[in-house]
């Protein structure tokens, strides 16, 4: 079944009202089972970091993110990305991870994660396309028990994080272990 050439238009998640359209898109293309706790525990917190794409009245992509700690650095995470089998190959999916990317990096994140199964050719398509690298195998990492691949973005530069507090704090405490060393 083919779709007429249209208008998709892009938003943020705006209201509760639209949770039934994204589950039923995650649901039909992702392995995972996810609770409607999951779902509510991405769009509560980080609302802005979760966009749609309808073609009319009718959702037919979604892409799920948020951004936290990890370490000593700020990740983001895309969590899920789904797209209606109606509507693939119109560069919906990608549009989307672009939005999430951009609203991520907005928000200072270092690095972008996600996983993927290890044998879905066309999500590693999409993502290396856009610059993310195979970072490890996760093996029997979803309930099916298929592997999956940790992709990851690198959003900024050494330049970039040679500026940074963590960097220089670092650096600091290199010095003073050097100097307080018994080497001379």
């Amino acid at each position: 079944m083919s779709v007429e050439k249209s208008e998709i238009k892009y938003h943020e998640f705006s209201s509760e009202l639209q949770l039934p359209s994204i589950i039923h898109l995650i649901e039909n293309d992702l392995s995972e089972p996810y609770t409607v706790y999951t779902y509510r525990y991405f769009i509560h917190n980080w609302p802005n970091l979760c966009f749609l794409a309808s073609d009319g009245d009718q959702h037919v992509g979604v892409i799920i993110c948020k951004v936290d700690r990890h370490k000593d650095r700020i990740r983001g995470y895309i969590g899920m990305l789904a797209v209606a089998k109606t509507h693939r190959k119109m560069s919906i999916g990608t549009n989307l991870v672009k939005k999430a990317v951009q609203a991520m990096k907005e928000l200072n994140a270092d690095e972008i994660v996600l996983e993927t199964e290890y044998t879905n050719q066309g999500a590693l398509g999409l993502y290396q396309g856009l610059g993310f690298i195979k970072d490890k195998r996760l093996y029997r990492y979803y309930l099916n028990g298929i592997d999956a691949f940790r992709l990851k973005l690198f959003c900024k530069t050494m330049s970039e994080h040679s500026n940074s507090d963590n960097f220089n704090r670092n650096i600091n405490n290199i010095d003073n272990r050097n100097s307080n060393s018994n080497i001379k």
